[in-house]
């Protein structure tokens, strides 16, 4: 029997928007690593909402399963970001979910669900983008990042324009912008006719159910980590993502482009954002998870540090696979280096220095983790 890994994607949830798929070397890499290995793999890049609920996105994961994986292989589930929630979600022991599907056959099967840069104890992010103006900057952030991984590069007036709206001193509190309205109807009309309809429907589904926000405040999941159980026999591995000093090696890996700059500008802004961990919600690390974040990383990272999006304290859960220095879509594939095929086009400049020889070997890890008992 195949082994079915499920790629469960995660805050800026698309499977694909038209030519560009989230997923697309995360698939390449960990697809070497099993034809190395001589493991027999299907893989299914989860269909989901970005921004719904984490029931509603666990209720679509378990659809996801249910209709692709209908023989008695094995699964396994890699969530990035809140997908790694969905993926424990779906696991959870007597979990209740929308839907006429039993998630309990199902769970049974799974084998190992594997967590990149996900907040499992929350995020300060989601408070800022749940204010009024904030739920518009992440429609455009969303539009903003499409932009980015197909091309390489926002307009530089877009991307300083775009900057100026998050470090606004009333950003938490001022009401929807007409400015920033037309700001994306730049970027729409600066990509090709097909590619317009898929990001606009991704989009409508942001603004159409934000529920998800509130849920992965540090609070919220703190009620979450309370009522979802990990489930006995399934192995459970975190990938745990962080870029430390990234105001000067940021400054250093920008050389001498103004625009490199100007997205290290971008990217620090939502890194304070993230730092706003509070400090009675940093959990406890177990003695092996402080043991690889010492290996990996040096040092045990400080509350403040994070990944753009996520705190780097709230990421481990179970084992930890690897710990690397690089942003929130650096570590599935979004990073520098746009003469591989298909290229790698990184999001914005954070100075994390994640490159493709970290990226392969990285997925060669979770590789193994994942079948580990194959």
């Amino acid at each position: 029997m195949p082994h079915h890994v499920f790629l469960i994607p995660g805050f800026f949830g698309f499977d694909s928007l038209g030519d560009l798929a989230y997923f697309i070397h995360v698939v390449e890499a960990l697809a070497d690593h099993c034809r190395d290995a001589q493991v027999d793999v299907r893989f299914h890049v989860v269909t989901t909402l970005p921004t719904a609920s984490l029931r509603h996105r666990a209720a679509l994961l378990l659809e996801e399963i249910h209709r692709h994986a209908s023989d008695d292989g094995p699964i396994h589930l890699v969530g990035h970001s809140s997908g790694g929630l969905d993926a424990r979600l779906v696991v959870t022991p007597e979990v209740s979910l929308p839907g006429e599907i039993d998630p309990e056959p199902i769970a049974r099967r799974v084998q190992s669900v594997v967590t990149v840069a996900t907040p499992h104890h929350g995020t300060p992010t989601a408070a800022f983008f749940s204010s009024m103006l904030g739920q518009q900057l992440l429609e455009s952030l969303s539009v903003a990042t499409s932009f980015i991984l197909r091309t390489g590069r926002l307009p530089a007036d877009v991307l300083a324009r775009l900057t100026a709206f998050f470090v606004r001193p009333d950003a938490a509190t001022a009401l929807p912008s007409e400015s920033l309205r037309k700001l994306d109807a730049r970027l729409y009309a600066d990509m090709a006719t097909p590619r317009r309809q898929p990001l606009r429907s991704f989009v409508d589904q942001i603004r159409r159910d934000q529920d998800l926000l509130p849920q992965i405040s540090p609070a919220a999941m703190d009620l979450f980590n309370a009522s979802t159980d990990d489930r006995a026999g399934v192995r459970y591995g975190s990938v745990v993502t962080s870029v430390r000093g990234s105001a000067v090696r940021g400054f250093l890996s920008a050389g001498i482009s103004p625009y490199a700059h100007g997205s290290h500008v971008l990217f620090m802004v939502l890194s304070r954002l993230a730092a706003r961990m509070p400090a009675d919600r940093a959990p406890t690390l177990l003695p092996h998870q402080r043991a690889v974040l010492e290996r990996d990383l040096g040092s045990l990272p400080a509350r403040t540090d994070n990944d753009g999006i996520v705190p780097t304290c709230s990421q481990p859960w179970g084992t930890i696979i690897r710990a690397v220095s690089a942003d929130h879509l650096d570590v599935i594939g979004h990073f520098d280096h746009p003469t591989h095929l298909p290229p790698h086009f990184d999001w914005l400049t954070s100075g994390g220095g994640f490159d493709r020889g970290q990226f392969v070997g990285l997925w060669r890890d979770v590789g193994r983790f994942l079948f580990a008992a194959a």
